[in-house]
């Protein structure tokens, strides 16, 4: 009997009638999403319109803010680029991968979540533009015996792999030319999942001048000189450059066919090479933007307040695709959240910074820097654990404003706040900030009695996660208050 006249004589029950007609309609019984992850380059959270930021211009994000969730307090694993993409691609800490040193190549061993999706759930998976930082450096100084030891292993582990250079060459057109390139060659039959990254807003800033300098409102720890202001202005400037590319992506979604099914993930991949951000453990450091847009499922205008780690990202996808996060994964899958649920899923956030570059430390910087952190709801704790070293700031100690600064420094002219941020010769072993009442991060009140039952309960939670991560670096257990 043919299965018109099954139909026709009511044989089948609804939903084995629903299965007939799926197949016989040629189509899939569960249409998995598209996933779409778009990677901004030394990019803090407040930086962008849909983060309250008056200032600067991000029309396609903002929009598409608008369209989706936007999360305030998405913490990464590490503020410097590829310990904390090996954590967005994994869903585990820098740590536990030994991704600790900067452009460490991700082991064999190590299983990055678009493995699963290809593997488990049919997806055809790539990795474009910016590098991924996965299979050590991706410089021209890279020393030949990366490749004698035969270490990388990313274009094993996906249908596509390309990357468009480490800099900001060519303003991101080579990046947008792969994208279109992977949606053109991908097989077509089966859902997609590409991780896209832009070299905006890292240095060197390159973009055409779209933001007067003049106007902008530094924030608090910012010497206000002209070269600062001209360099902060360069950097929303490259913010504007890199949101076009995101307005011409989520275009051809939309020309294409492919909005309604596509989960759409902004964020950044580490705070701003700026004052207090990238390489640091303070919130321009570590906190970043995150936004998602889920036709169907999220609902557009959505804001949440939650901790999340980036780390969070593996698990959420690869749920949202119908699988379940391995037992490996650190990351806590906070789909139900997309899904609209106001319950928190994780109660603290951490990071680590460790070691930044391919070369031996100098006297100019702090290569060798190494910190770890915990970030609650009110509170934050910095384990320092080279307090000796000077301050060097990454990315622009040999910049001519910053060495102007150093200058004033030397002259005595600059501020007395800022040479004891940006001029000290030591640090503290521990740092902690109540982020409810002092989200600048201002006054340390590691030393203060009145709270110090709150430093030893983040203390005792970091040593607690040290272990468990199998950290390499000395246990602070003897910070602990002993009563």
């Amino acid at each position: 009997m043919s299965l018109r006249k099954i139909i026709a004589l009511g044989l089948l029950p609804m939903p084995a009638l629903t299965h007939a007609l799926s197949h016989a309609a040629g189509q899939p019984e569960h249409k998995k999403p598209n996933v779409l992850v778009f990677i901004t380059d030394d990019h803090s959270a407040p930086h962008a319109g849909c983060y309250d930021n008056k200032d600067i211009i991000t029309p396609n994000l903002d929009k598409f803010a608008r369209e989706g969730m936007v999360f305030w307090r998405a913490y990464v694993t590490c503020p410097q680029c590829s310990p904390s993409r090996a954590s967005i691609l994994t869903g585990r800490s820098p740590v536990c991968t030994m991704t600790t040193r900067f452009a460490t190549p991700l082991h064999r061993s190590v299983i990055t979540y678009p493995e699963y999706l290809i593997k488990e759930a049919g997806y055809y998976a790539g990795v474009c533009g910016r590098s991924h930082h996965q299979d050590g450096p991706d410089t021209a100084d890279a020393h030949p015996i990366y490749k004698e030891l035969n270490v990388g292993t990313m274009k094993s582990r996906m249908q596509y792999v390309k990357t468009a250079g480490p800099d900001a060459s060519g303003g991101g057109k080579h990046q947008i030319a792969q994208f279109y390139e992977f949606m053109e060659v991908r097989d077509k039959t089966k859902p997609f999942w590409l991780q896209l990254s832009f070299s905006d807003p890292h240095r060197p800033y390159t973009a055409p001048k779209v933001h007067d300098p003049e106007s902008l409102s530094l924030p608090w720890h910012y010497p206000d000189t002209k070269g600062v202001r001209e360099d902060f202005a360069a950097y929303y400037d490259e913010i504007h450059r890199v949101d076009g590319f995101f307005g011409r992506v989520l275009e051809y979604l939309d020309q294409n066919g492919l909005r309604e099914n596509t989960i759409v993930i902004f964020l950044g991949d580490n705070g701003a090479a700026q004052f207090r951000g990238k390489g640091t453990l303070y919130e321009f450091g570590i906190n970043v933007p995150l936004v998602i847009r889920w036709p169907g499922v999220v609902k557009p205008g959505g804001v949440c307040r939650e901790i999340i780690s980036l780390e969070d990202l593996a698990p959420t996808v690869m749920e949202a695709a119908g699988l379940r996060p391995k037992p490996d994964m650190t990351g806590i899958s906070f789909l139900p959240i997309l899904k609209g649920s106001p319950a928190p899923t994780r109660k603290y956030a951490f990071a680590e910074r460790g070691a930044h570059g391919h070369n031996p430390p100098t006297e100019f910087d702090n290569v060798l820097d190494q910190g770890r952190v915990i970030v609650s709801k009110d509170y934050k704790l910095i384990y320092n654990c080279q307090p000796a070293l000077k301050h060097a700031p990454v990315d622009f100690s040999e910049a001519p404003f910053f060495k102007e600064l150093a200058a004033m420094h030397k002259n005595g002219r600059l501020d007395e706040k800022f040479v004891k941020l940006y001029f000290y010769n030591t640090r503290p072993l521990l740092e902690l900030y109540d982020l409810a009442k002092d989200p600048r991060e201002e006054n340390n009140l590691a030393a203060d009695k009145d709270y110090a039952g709150i430093k030893d309960a983040l203390l005792k939670e970091l040593i607690t996660w040290m272990l468990q991560e199998r950290d390499h670096l000395p246990l602070p257990i003897r910070l602990l208050d002993k009563k």
